[in-house]
Order: C-alpha cells, then structure tokens, then sequence
C-alpha cells in the first residue's frame, strides 16, 4: 500500500498513541465501489442521441470526468444540453438496462463486511440522485453493508462541498474527525479535506496516481482491500 500520509508521520503511526482512529468509512460509488464507466457511457450517449444532441467524446476521455455533476461534464465538452431534465430522465431509465455492464470490484464486499465486524460506520456518498444510489446498492446486494447511503438531494450541495459528508456524519452520530473519506476522484478527496476528515485516493478507478496525487490524500492504495491495513 502506498501512503502518503501528510499529517502524521510513518514513525508516529507505528506509536498506538498517535494513531488517528477512524469509526467511519465514507465511500464513494463510481470507480470506488463499482466499476461503471461502461453502463453510464452508453447510456449517456443513448439519451444525449434521443435528443438530437451529437456525442463524440472518446470513451477513455469521458471516464476521466465521471464523478462530476452531468452539468459540469457537458460543459467540458462543450455539449450543449437545452431540456437537461428530460435528459435525465431518460438517461435513468436507460442507464439501468446497461447494467450488465457494470461490476463490482474484487475485495468491495470482503471489505465493507470487515469493517462491519470492526464495528465501524460505513456510509455512501455520491453525485448520483437519491433514488438511483438506492437502486444500484440494491442491485449489488450491499444494502446490508452501510449505515446510510446519500446520493445527491435538492437543497444539499454536492461533492467537493463539505456539506454532504457533514450531514452524514451527523445522522450516523460520528465526528468528522474520526471519518475516512475514500473515492477515486478530486471531488472525493477534496470533500473530505473541506469537511476535515481523514482522505483516501484509489487508483484503480477513473483518475490517475498524478491527477490523486494533486490532492495530497492522507493516501492512495491500488485494492479497496488495503482500507483495511489503514483503519
């Protein structure tokens, strides 16, 4: 595993004393939990074609932007989008009967129920609406693994505001110091530097070690598994 671990060093982690404790892991879904690029690249360009709208983004192009809201990927690629709200609501519907494309990583399930066996919180947070996180945890068969799953909801800004991972860790009743926030994108780990809780960067998502490394999580490990060796 590789930690970059900026706050304490490698000797006061070896100190019991000094060691941060972490009662909560907060994950992020897209690249962290699931690998999804393909089912939410085809059933963007499926909705974006159903309006008209071209889309010739480059497959590997586009996933490095996924974990944003849509509003921003379109922007980056200059996608005009005049009815977005009808966009999204074919791009639910569609994005579901793409599903066979979509997995979970190995480790994911072995790893969330350790963390359970620890007696430590697990909670979701993504920029997918509330209803479609629900959905796609429900599909996996992960329900049973997390104390709350957050998907975007109005009045709440998302990733990489503060806000999301504050109301969560309010509701699971658990201080923010004592939080891991662990995804594969900036937003993730910026999310969890504006709210002040511990960082974690995964590499074998849609961002690469250079782009995490910007960041400066507290760490970055190749297999989910390796949570494990940092809580």
């Amino acid at each position: 595993m590789k930690e970059l671990n900026k706050i304490l060093t490698r000797k006061k982690w070896n100190n019991l004393k000094q060691k941060p404790i972490i009662k909560h892991c907060c994950f992020d879904l897209d690249g962290t939990l699931v690998d999804s690029s393909k089912t939410i690249y085809n059933a963007t360009a499926y909705s974006l074609a159903k309006l008209g709208i071209d889309f010739n983004v480059n497959e590997d192009l586009f996933a490095l932007t996924i974990g944003k809201h849509f509003v921003d990927i379109f922007d980056a690629f200059n996608i005009d989008v005049p009815d977005f709200e009808k966009f999204i609501t074919i791009y639910k519907t569609n994005y579901f009967e793409q599903m066979e494309y979509s997995k979970v990583y190995n480790g994911v399930e072995e790893t969330l129920a350790s963390l359970k066996d620890r007696n430590i919180k697990v909670s979701l947070l993504t920029t997918k609406i509330q209803d479609q996180a629900d959905r796609i945890i429900d599909h996996f068969n992960l329900r049973k693994y997390f104390d709350l799953v957050m998907g975007r909801r109005e009045g709440i800004a998302h990733k990489p505001s503060p806000e999301p991972l504050l109301k969560i860790c309010n509701d699971i009743v658990v201080d923010v110091k004592n939080t891991l926030m662990v995804g594969d994108t900036e937003l993730d780990i910026q999310c969890g530097k504006n709210a002040g809780s511990f960082t974690c960067g995964v590499l074998y998502g849609y961002r690469t070690n250079e782009l995490l490394e910007i960041e400066k999580p507290d760490f970055i490990i190749g297999d989910i598994r390796e949570i494990l060796k940092v809580v």
